[in-house]
């Protein structure tokens, strides 16, 4: 097959690439550090030197690319395969690599746009195109909804990617609408969308199976009925369930709070290290509005809390125990290091605030 799409491989290598070439010629306009990973808040939170976002991202893209090939062609399922789904597999990694390049030097020349729009739009373009091409998909071991029932049985492959195609296509939908809402509900539309694509196909070919016992039946493994089959589907719905529930604790939930003693004050904080706190090393308080903003080096980042090592202009780097982009924070400044505090609301942090003073007679 390698030969048959010799002027397609050719074609999608240099797109996958073309990143290299702008780089080069971007070269002197660009920083000399890029933000090259940003987190779940769309802020950015991994750096990069300029050799390695204008090289490496584009030469791993395409070391993607040949993997995904090699494995694809090495199939033998696959040389019956469609031409529609080899062409979309030829162009994701290419796709890909332009949009990661595009918004690394984008954002590194000074470009304003929401990050936390663009990704989750970005995904649901590219699910609405699989999705498009689902029911296209003939039997393979490499791509598709590979799960024992749709692999016996050609049958539940082609019902189950046809209800599968149908259900990335309004997922995809969602996501692309997701990018339109506010911060905070379109990440929540996003998750419950990529869980709903992976889950729901899945959950389709094992009731397939369910209404069609006869199918596979000399193989236990496959049999719908089977002890195999029923721990296999439980298994699959337990780590689903765990996942969803982990993630959304993880994004959604958690506290922090002050404990204030004679000499010194204690921050308890959820899913991260407690803080001691001694009130003679405290050389300033300051309480500011608005949130200070910085890029999470180290810790806990989600939809609730912000912790750990942080940077900015400002304090270099800093400590930060507050809520997700509070009204108000505190910033300590304690042996010259800063040390950014808020409470659940202005009101919290004002008081947190009041309380530090009268402790310290700052």
């Amino acid at each position: 097959m390698w030969e048959e799409h010799k002027g397609k491989l050719v074609v999608s290598s240099l797109l996958t690439l073309l990143p290299i070439l702008v780089g080069l010629l971007l070269w002197n306009r660009l920083p000399e550090v890029l933000a090259t990973h940003w987190g779940a808040d769309g802020e950015p939170d991994g750096w990069s030197f300029k050799a390695f976002a204008v090289f490496f991202s584009p030469l791993a893209m395409l070391a993607v690319h040949y993997l995904v090939l090699f494995l694809i062609f090495h199939d033998p399922k696959n040389r019956n395969q469609g031409g529609k789904i080899v062409n979309l597999v030829f162009w994701l990694v290419p796709c890909t690599s332009l949009l990661i390049s595009g918004m690394t030097f984008a954002l590194a020349l000074g470009w304003e746009f929401r990050v936390w729009r663009l990704l989750p739009a970005g995904l649901g373009v590219m699910f609405i195109a699989i999705g498009n091409y689902f029911p296209k998909c003939r039997p393979n071991y490499t791509v598709g909804i590979r799960v024992p029932w749709t692999l016996g049985s050609e049958e539940n492959w082609t019902a189950t990617h046809r209800f599968g195609g149908k259900v990335w296509v309004i997922g995809g939908a969602a996501m692309v609408l997701a990018a339109l809402l506010p911060e905070t509900p379109g990440m929540i539309v996003t998750i419950i969308a990529v869980f709903t694509l992976a889950i729901v196909p899945i959950v389709y070919s094992y009731r397939y199976y369910r209404g069609h016992p006869g199918e596979n039946a000399s193989d236990p493994a496959k049999n719908p009925a089977s002890p195999a089959a029923k721990k296999l589907w439980i298994g699959l719905l337990v780590s689903g369930a765990v996942v969803l529930i982990f993630v959304a604790v993880m994004l959604f939930t958690g506290k922090i709070e002050y404990r204030f003693g004679g000499d010194s004050f204690t921050i308890e904080a959820s899913y991260y290290d407690d803080l001691t706190v001694k009130y003679a090393d405290i050389d300033s308080i300051e309480y500011r509005q608005g949130n200070v903003a910085g890029t999470r080096t180290f810790g806990v980042g989600s939809f609730r809390l912000l912790l750990g090592t942080f940077e900015n202009q400002e304090f270099g780097a800093y400590t930060r125990y507050t809520y997700y982009k509070p009204e108000s924070c505190v910033v300590l400044k304690r042996k010259g290091k800063a040390l950014v505090l808020s409470g659940d609301s202005e009101a919290d942090t004002r008081s947190l605030y009041e309380t530090l003073v009268a402790k310290t007679g700052k």
